[in-house]
């Protein structure tokens, strides 16, 4: 829709309530609802939002080690600009208008800003005359309980939706047809098109591919599928977690990213090379040799939790080595070579627990730095099982193993910029510290009697 279509359509809404959000470093939504006078207002001025947004975690415990805010600050407000272009109706809710938010046009912000961080790296890639097509998939475990009865359970022993290991189950589906249904409808009303969904492996579990389009059109699709899975789950009594690794009885979660760029009317696909090896084109091999050599040092933007590395484990379905392969879901990329149209690179190390904005950013900054530097394909295709390769580079397998390769390397800097490469360092360091000094219940069962 034009600017102009989208002011009439808020105008002649029948509410007076405007939701917008914005998505701080974790990938959660941090939003308000406003009235039409005031988002009116915002669109002249833009709209006044604690800058502690980028000052906390996940659960709201402010940073002590953050330098582009915190108390020394007080805690101003950031200006943060509406975006036009992500206008919605959200269809479960009275269908409420919707947008978008970010940081791009604050001053003291907008280098830490996720979302602005993904948009200067799509413009690197315009500017190179590169237009990158993305999508994200996730998989994500569903369960008979609410957040109350979940807490009240000590976040133990959760109930899931359906038992049993049905992956790509019919019966399993349609044994929640309502539930299963909304996700598929409400979401495409929500434009956030779903390509397939389906269950995977496990109690409960689902995995639905959403529609390929613009990588920030991809990105805000994938946040608000996220938060709209929950929202549309908790309509159903279902709480859905996006965790990736709940439980070490199933497979991780996973938030794989697919990638191409095209040409600029959008009628080439320069990954594809019908006379070349693999049909893969000589900027397809500079672009994935880009990500194999950046992977070891900006992994903690795919892998941002202490439970994301639960996920890498052997046999598991998620990549454990820097590798790739030709259709092979083993390795930490896969190059999916069917058609030209569909001539594409599937990053596989992203959790669903990732910032989507994040994980995109990294997948195109790191290929783009790939293709200027004309990096050569200096590791060989895996064919077959990638586990069984004892001569590939393992990736980090803690957080604080991740986070220090990335804070050792120039490469992050390069890629991101200064300003939000030392705060993400500085947030992933935090969350460690937060782990560290918690006790599990692992170590009450390991050592509260015995020792």
């Amino acid at each position: 829709m034009r600017e102009e279509e989208v002011l009439k359509a808020v105008k002649f809404s029948e509410s007076n309530k405007i939701k917008f959000v914005v998505t701080d470093i974790d990938g959660v939504l941090r939003g308000k609802t406003i009235t039409k006078s005031k988002f009116q207002k915002g669109l002249d001025e833009n709209v006044g939002f604690c800058n502690v947004v980028f000052g906390w975690d996940m659960n709201d415990a402010v940073y002590d080690n953050s330098e582009v805010t915190g108390w020394h600050t007080g805690y101003p407000d950031a200006m943060a600009t509406i975006d036009l272009g992500t206008f919605r109706k959200i269809p479960w809710n009275e269908e409420v208008p919707f947008f978008l938010a970010d940081f791009s046009n604050s001053d003291n912000m907008s280098g830490v800003c996720p979302r602005t961080l993904l948009k200067n790296v799509r413009e690197q890639a315009l500017q190179l005359g590169y237009n990158p097509q993305f999508a994200n998939e996730f998989e994500w475990f569903n369960f008979r309980e609410t957040p109350q009865s979940l807490k009240d359970k000590n976040y133990t022993n959760p109930t899931p939706l359906t038992p049993g290991m049905f992956g790509y189950s019919v019966l399993r589906s349609s044994q929640n047809q309502e539930f299963f249904n909304d996700l598929y409808d409400l979401l495409h009303q929500f434009d956030v098109p779903i390509e397939a969904i389906h269950t995977e492996t496990g109690d409960g579990v689902y995995e639905a591919c959403i529609e390929y389009s613009d990588i920030l059109e991809a990105a805000d699709r994938a946040v608000l599928f996220k938060t709209g899975v929950k929202e549309i789950a908790y309509r159903h009594e279902i709480l859905a977690t996006f965790m990736a690794k709940w439980s070490t009885k199933f497979p991780g979660c996973g938030g794989h990213i697919h990638q191409s760029l095209w040409d600029e009317p959008q009628k080439n696909n320069l990954f594809y090379d019908d006379s070349a090896r693999h049909k893969m084109s000589s900027l397809l091999e500079h672009y994935l040799a880009g990500q194999l050599h950046c992977l070891p040092y900006i992994l903690p933007m795919y892998a941002p939790t202490v439970n994301s590395y639960k996920r890498f484990v052997e046999g598991s379905w998620a990549s454990t080595t820097v590798s790739w392969g030709v259709e092979n879901r083993t390795t930490a990329l896969r190059v999916i070579n069917h058609a030209p149209g569909g001539m594409r690179l599937e990053t596989r190390v992203p959790g669903a627990d990732a910032n989507p904005y994040l994980t995109m950013a990294a997948c195109l900054a790191s290929g783009l730095y790939g293709i200027k530097n004309e990096l050569s394909l200096h590791v060989e295709p895996t064919r077959g099982n990638e586990y069984d390769n004892e001569t590939s580079l393992p990736l980090p397998t803690t957080l604080p193993e991740a986070t220090a390769a990335m804070k050792s390397s120039d490469i992050p800097k390069e890629l991101f910029g200064e300003a939000f490469t030392d705060h993400f360092i500085k947030t992933r360091e935090w969350e460690q510290r937060q782990f560290a000094r918690a006790v599990t219940d692992w170590e009450l069962k390991r050592y509260f009697e015995i020792i």
